[in-house]
């Protein structure tokens, strides 16, 4: 039959999508609930149009509302208003971002972030004198620790705390212009206090980066003396977030402003800490503050979502050119070009949801350990969600520019939110971290995990400790499972040796786990040649990081798969299990035919078998396309809450 006159799929909507809303819900689904019937409120209407000082007027009353109800702090223990649920901080945010974005940041900014670092790094006196009143939105807080010099590098920020035993305070000093915070969110306006990072020196002596606790404002919103506060001004998205740059005069503060789980002084001056090796220190304070990125991962893959719902909605109903003049006009989602656009990321949205759903599940079981999980799976952790960051954080980045184009003109439109939600996620790719860097930190994570002091090493520490050691006992260490195979797919296979069924999950799950396995194995086999030639070791991590950047990204997506997987294996429902088996192999089969040029290379698929997976590519395309309503309408979004009128459930 010619394209000409080939019938368009139909659409079915049999798929039951409150089924399927329950199952994506998960453990914490009334608290989903909960969420979605307080931001349904008219109040809570998202807005645009709104002048900086407006607007963030308006963010801070609804964040405000929020903590009335309760709704801040799920994780901070019940005598402070929470519940003593680390994964319901994650899925609370999460759950959020489906709304204003500025109201879910400003939302972090105060509960995850300040908050979090008074939960995390401070003790018994700190919680008592400051997570209530930040339980109620009473003592709005920021945190303190960008600075306009050092980026990512924060262990070399340059902030100063020196504790004077004279008067037994600490005196907080910004030494230059580069050493200003930078980009903290509710500095500008409204924060009154900071959990502020600063170089530690007691005696004379540098004890590395702590956080204190500074007062900024009086009760009347002045600022203190010796605080300099200025306006970020407009950016490029978020303006309900006051965003400001802090400069700070030998500010003093009391000894007791120490957050102190990790560092204390003494009344005369002696720094202690239960973790001696400074560098060991420095990871485990930043290790304490992981649930940011946790919190960003899920809150990308809901922006996703919601430009998802918009666009498949909207390519469901808008109907443009026919094969007949008995059908003049058909669904836009009926296009192949308009499916191979959208139902990808769609798949590959479902894929994040089970990925985040799993490191939800680790962060709340480590968190819930406390000082008693060990080093190795705290180090999991931090892998972990590093990596899975980067990855939902660029993939709602590009889920909503396509989504936008594929809306044409309405998608322009304010109104339907598709141009505002893309400028606020942008920063989520830089937010809680620099994507690539994180990507980095993901890779060190997997090439050095089995060693303990690797952990604490940076980059050009990373190779130094690297050169030191048997580099073949390092790839039996890491690869004991797969170096074996690793040699045998030094050499190229023949198209027979990848036969078998294309949607088979073991057999996709095999071929990302070979990537995965190969291209690690390349990057530590370079670390062996290249300092074996006596080059610098900085030098060495620099010319590997493409490959290490490429074995991290390698890493997320078997992760994201096995957690697809397990997720497709474990549901009851056989109608259910059915839809999500076709997304499964779309996330998996599509990602595959991105990366053909990889699995070619090195002889891992040969070009028919490429060619084959374009085809079902396409087919998968058609079958999902027939669920598609159903498989958006199962992210449980109200319209309310959505507020894009060409995205509606009820239009």
């Amino acid at each position: 039959m010619s394209v000409a006159t080939q019938s368009p799929p139909t659409i079915d909507q049999a798929l039951d999508s409150d089924a399927l809303q329950e199952l994506l819900d998960g453990p914490h689904r009334a608290l989903r609930e909960r969420i979605r019937e307080l931001q349904r409120r008219p109040e809570f209407a998202p807005v645009s149009g709104l002048q900086p000082e407006a607007y963030r007027a308006r963010v801070l009353e609804w964040m405000r509302a929020i903590a009335a109800e309760g709704l801040g702090v799920p994780g901070f223990p019940v005598r402070y208003g929470g519940h003593d649920d680390p994964a319901a901080n994650v899925i609370g945010f999460e759950t959020m971002g489906h709304s204003d974005l500025s109201l879910l940041v400003k939302f972090g900014v105060q509960f995850g972030l300040w908050g979090g670092a008074v939960l995390n790094l401070g003790t018994a006196v700190h919680h008592e004198r400051y997570l209530r009143a930040t339980a109620a939105a009473e003592l709005l807080g920021c945190f303190a620790m960008t600075e306009a010099g050092r980026g990512s590098n924060v262990q070399q920020l340059r902030t100063t705390a020196t504790f004077d035993p004279a008067t037994d305070q600490f005196v907080i000093d910004t030494p230059d212009e580069d050493a200003r915070k930078e980009y903290i969110g509710g500095a500008a306006r409204h924060a009154q206090v900071a959990a502020v990072f600063a170089q530690l020196i007691v005696g004379g002596e540098c004890h590395g980066v702590h956080a204190l606790v500074v007062p900024l404002r009086d009760g009347d919103g002045q600022l203190l003396p010796g605080v300099r506060i200025e306006d970020d001004g407009l950016k490029a998205g978020l303006n309900g977030v006051d965003n400001g740059m802090i400069w700070f005069d030998r500010v003093r503060v009391p000894r007791e402003a120490l957050l102190n789980r990790y560092g204390s002084v003494s009344a005369d001056g002696v720094y202690s800490s239960p973790i001696e090796n400074p560098n060991k220190r420095f990871f485990t304070m930043l290790g304490t503050l992981v649930q940011g990125r946790v919190c960003i991962s899920g809150a990308s893959v809901s922006a996703a979502k919601s430009a998802l719902t918009i666009a498949i909605r909207h390519g469901l109903r808008r109907r443009q050119f026919g094969p007949s003049e008995e059908a003049p006009e058909v669904p836009l989602l009926s296009y192949r070009t308009h499916q191979r656009r959208l139902l990808p990321l769609l798949a590959r949205t479902y894929a994040l949801h089970f990925a985040q759903q799993e490191l939800t599940r680790r962060f709340d079981a480590v968190t819930r350990a406390g000082d008693v999980v060990s080093d190795n799976e705290r180090r999991q952790l931090e892998t972990l969600a590093a990596g899975l960051k980067a990855a939902t954080s660029w993939h709602a980045v590009q889920t909503i520019q396509t989504c936008r184009e594929c809306c044409g003109g309405a998608g322009y439109m304010a109104s339907n939110r598709l141009g505002t939600l893309r400028d606020d996620v942008d920063i989520f790719t830089t937010f809680e971290g620099d994507n690539t860097v994180l990507t980095l930190l993901c890779a060190r994570g997997i090439l050095t995990g089995y060693a303990h002091e690797v952990g604490e090493l940076n980059p050009a520490g990373l190779v130094t400790f690297v050169a030191g050691q048997a580099v073949e006992a390092i790839l039996e260490r890491i690869f004991a499972r797969q170096i074996g195979q690793v040699i045998a797919d030094a050499i190229p296979r023949s198209d027979s040796a990848s036969e078998g069924p294309l949607r088979d999950p073991e057999h996709l799950r095999e071929l990302f786990e070979w990537r995965e396995g190969h291209i690690t194995a390349s990057v530590a086999s370079r670390f062996r040649r290249r300092l074996g030639e006596g080059n610098d070791a900085f030098e060495v991590f620099r010319a590997v990081q493409d490959h290490a950047a490429a074995a991290a990204s390698a890493y997320i997506e078997s992760f994201v798969l096995r957690c697809f997987a397990e997720a497709v294996e474990g549901c009851a429902d056989r109608s259910l299990r059915e839809a999500l088996g076709q997304l499964l192999s779309l996330y998996a089969l599509s990602d595959i035919e991105r990366d053909k040029g990889f699995f070619l290379e090195h002889g891992r698929l040969a070009g028919a078998r490429t060619k084959q997976i374009t085809r079902e590519v396409n087919d998968l395309c058609d079958a999902v396309s027939r669920q598609a309503g159903a498989l958006v309408d199962a992210f449980g979004i109200p319209d309310e809450v959505l507020g894009a009128p060409i995205g509606l459930l009820g239009a």
